[in-house]
């Protein structure tokens, strides 16, 4: 059986690279081939809990299921969550490991160097392929020297490199070249080629520039992917948060996801985005609330400052009106913990410690952060349907008056959970719909959707484009016997 691995990296964030990886898992489990995705240092808002309890980023826990792998902590062992512009909260092997600052970015973390190529040899040892992801672009020449995302990655296990670009931005063919370029020759030796997405047009005005950059770097091309707007993932961040909206038309009902600074595990809404008679827009203007049937805070990393920014927009009267208005107003995770009357944060969890806020008081609970992360998988019922979802949080919740609702509170039409993930259950959802649509007095029909088998069709679509417009073959071929070693090196790298 192959055995092997493959390092997709990119010319910019946001280029591609979880796309072409998720894809590739697909198509190489479809081979029967066990596989398994990688990424050795993810900074994403956007988490998941496994099985065994272990926190990864949400993109490698998608890619274990395109895989048809088991979730596990060594497909992600590093995770930074920022909690502001220059301080991360660090999660090593699916567990809480402290804060590091942007000053400690290239000399404070060899450890989890250390980590994270442990984690990538224990998965090389028991998986036939695994399929590396890298971070940004591999040519942050001034972060090089640290690096073990990208060529530092590729470097300690001898792994070949696929570069991905992004044509629809432009300048694609001058972002290959030159991420090639600027690597130093012994990074450039593990450049096998390049992968072009989101092309839409006429390939063969394409097919000349492809010709002359393979003539240029030596190194070939495996494919153009094409740009298909039924595509889209479960995402690291916040870049794409624009592409969400998805319209149901004049007659949709309006759903109002309020925009944090610092928000977190955002793919929460994801499942009301297949909904065929939903409109579902981020908002950061209290104007926007006006007219919204359904109002969703949702979680943040930064629960006390998300909270200020609030109050400083005016977001806080919007969110209070339409609750007083009978309107359902849904919070979830720290979003529900801003409906409550009070968060205290005495051990400096975010920060200061001491500090201590009054919340919107739509909710009888305060919510006290403690240093232990909760990680865990509930399961249990609301509004008459069974749901299931995730826990990642600091706060510890003390409920007063009002009904349990999902490990948090309900009080008439506002409602609060802990649990991350619950909307993905298509009972569940519809239940919470069907509020909405009354309380707006309407008649809802349950869509008939299923989430799951939404995500599960996105990921084979992916699985198709890839195994349509990349040769996987070649890039197996590639992940077992390794870079070419005939690969030129290009100036000006090749002199250092």
């Amino acid at each position: 059986m192959t055995r092997g691995a493959l390092l997709i990296a990119g010319t910019t964030s946001d280029a591609g690279k979880s796309i072409v990886t998720t894809g590739l898992c697909r198509a190489f489990a479809r081979r029967g081939l066990k596989v398994a995705p990688f990424k050795s240092q993810n900074m994403s808002n956007n988490s998941m809990v496994c099985g065994d309890g272990a926190e990864i980023g949400r993109a490698q826990w998608i890619q274990a299921l395109a895989a048809r792998a088991t979730p596990e902590a060594a497909m992600n062992p590093v995770l930074l969550k920022p909690g502001g512009d220059k301080e991360s909260h660090v999660v090593v092997m699916g567990q809480p490991a402290g804060r590091i600052s942007s000053r400690d970015f290239v000399d404070g973390r060899r450890h989890l160097a250390d980590a994270a190529y442990a984690a990538f040899d224990d998965l090389a040892s028991r998986f036939n392929v695994v399929v590396a992801e890298g971070a940004g672009s591999p040519t942050e020449i001034n972060l090089r020297a640290s690096d073990y995302v990208n060529m530092g990655l590729a470097r300690h296990a001898s792994i070949p490199t696929v570069v991905v670009g992004d044509i629809d931005r432009g300048g694609v063919f001058a972002a290959m070249h030159g991420t090639v370029a600027l690597l130093e020759a012994a990074d450039q030796a593990l450049i096998a080629g390049f992968v072009v997405n989101k092309f839409r047009g006429d390939a063969t005005l394409l097919a000349p520039g492809l010709t002359e950059l393979e003539h240029l770097t030596g190194r070939r091309v495996y494919g153009v992917l094409p740009w298909d707007p039924g595509l889209w993932l479960d995402s690291e961040d916040a870049l794409d948060l624009e592409g969400r909206r998805t319209p149901g038309g004049s007659a949709a009902m309006k759903v109002a996801v309020v925009r944090l600074p610092r928000i977190s595990n955002f793919t929460d809404v994801d499942a009301l985005g297949i909904e065929p008679d939903l409109d579902v827009v981020f908002v950061a203007d209290p104007r926007a609330l006006a007219d919204a049937d359904l109002v969703v805070l949702p979680g943040t990393r930064a629960t006390l400052s998300d909270l200020a920014w609030l109050r400083a927009r005016g977001l806080d009267r919007a969110i209070t009106d339409h609750a007083a208005a009978g309107r359902p107003v849904l919070g979830i995770c720290g979003g529900f913990q801003m409906l409550g009357r009070r968060i205290s944060d005495p051990d400096g969890v975010e920060g200061t410690p001491g500090a201590a806020v009054e919340g919107l008081g739509l909710l009888d609970v305060t919510t006290t952060f403690a240093a232990e992360k909760v990680l865990r998988l509930p399961t249990g019922s609301a509004l008459g349907a069974m749901t299931s979802g995730y826990e990642i949080h600091h706060g510890r919740i003390t409920r007063g008056s009002g009904e349990e609702f999902l490990g948090g509170a309900r009080s008439g039409a506002v409602f609060g959970t802990m649990w991350h993930g619950s909307l993905e259950v298509d009972a569940f959802r519809q239940a919470i719909l069907a509020q909405a649509a009354s309380a707006a007095g309407r008649e809802r029909q349950p869509s008939g959707v299923s989430f799951a088998e939404r995500r599960e069709a996105r990921l084979d679509l992916l699985g198709d484009l890839v195994e349509a417009h990349l040769d996987v073959d070649a890039l197996l071929a590639l992940a077992g016997n390794g870079a070419p070693g005939d690969l030129r090196a290009l100036e000006p790298g090749a002199s250092r």
